[in-house]
């Protein structure tokens, strides 16, 4: 009989192991389930609606490829999309949500207690964070505690046009996450935006048009990223994105990884504000612009 419950016993410590094994590694999946970055996406354009945004019947737009491939890839985060924020930007959708991405245009018909509701508690909520990319500042320019939020609203494209040559970008912190892919300094033949409602007292910027190497000029500071903190959330804005080929180009791709990785805390990057630098840069930009003696 001893033997017999000594046996026993051995069984039910085995048993009972197997069971914290089992359970602990339900945990791990959970936790890892809970790691998992969700993402609210949103393509809609009430206004211009670039190529990179359009879907070809049932088929995602280029963009809603490139970031649920970026997610997938990375196992970093998992996307839901949407061309539909009057059904799908709600509360219940915000809440099962840790960043919201907007690639859109024009007055996006958001319930008002819902855009209040994100403006106002969920983006301030520690974790939260808004990656706002290209015409995203074409995009509730009415609507003034928006682009309080985003740090500005696109006011054409200068002297550019859709088109431009090609431009340098100077990257002022390129150790941030999402500066890091593309050096100290790049040329790129993308889409340069002209801001009105700047605010740089709000805002850290990341990387500007280097005026100086640019082909055609305007005497006045182009930002092209900038970040902020927002209450206990943050905010990032990238101006680039207007071409497929931005879309397919590795650094972009790994720029905006980086941008999320920042914005839910899992890189370290300067937030705050250096209206310093836009001063300077302004200055730079008028120096350049005045004709050569």
């Amino acid at each position: 009989m001893i033997k017999v419950c000594r046996v026993a016993g051995i069984l039910a410590i085995v048993a009972s192991n197997l069971r914290l094994r089992e359970a602990a590694a339900f945990g791990q999946a959970a936790d890892a389930r809970k790691d998992e970055i969700r993402i609210l996406l949103v393509t809609q354009a009430l206004e211009y609606q670039h190529d990179t945004a359009k879907r070809k019947g049932e088929a995602p737009s280029l963009v809603e490829q490139t970031v649920t491939e970026l997610g997938r890839s990375s196992g970093l985060f998992r996307v839901e999309c949407t061309q539909d924020v009057a059904k799908d930007f709600t509360r219940e959708r915000l809440d099962r949500s840790d960043i919201v991405m907007f690639y859109t245009t024009g007055e996006l018909p958001i319930q008002k207690e819902v855009l209040d509701y994100f403006l106002n508690d969920w983006l301030k909520q520690a974790g939260r964070g808004f990656l706002g990319v290209h015409c995203a500042t074409d995009t509730l320019k009415k609507h003034r505690p928006y682009w309080e939020m985003i740090g500005g609203t696109f006011d054409g494209h200068g002297v550019w046009g859709h088109a431009g040559p090609p431009f340098t970008v100077t990257v002022h912190e390129p150790e941030h996450p999402a500066c890091k892919p593309w050096g100290k300094e790049f040329e790129i033949d993308d889409e340069i935006y002209v801001f009105r409602n700047w605010q740089p007292e709000k805002v850290r910027v990341l990387m500007s048009v280097n005026m100086a190497k640019t082909e055609k000029k305007m005497p006045r500071h182009m930002p092209i990223a900038w970040c902020r903190d927002y209450g206990k959330g943050r905010v990032f804005y990238l101006t680039l994105g207007h071409e497929q080929r931005t879309w397919a180009d590795q650094k972009h791709k790994d720029s905006l990884l980086g941008a999320i990785r920042w914005l839910r805390g899992l890189e370290p990057g300067n937030s705050a504000p250096n209206p310093e630098l836009s001063a300077q840069e302004e200055a730079k930009a008028k120096a350049a612009c005045e004709p050569k003696k």
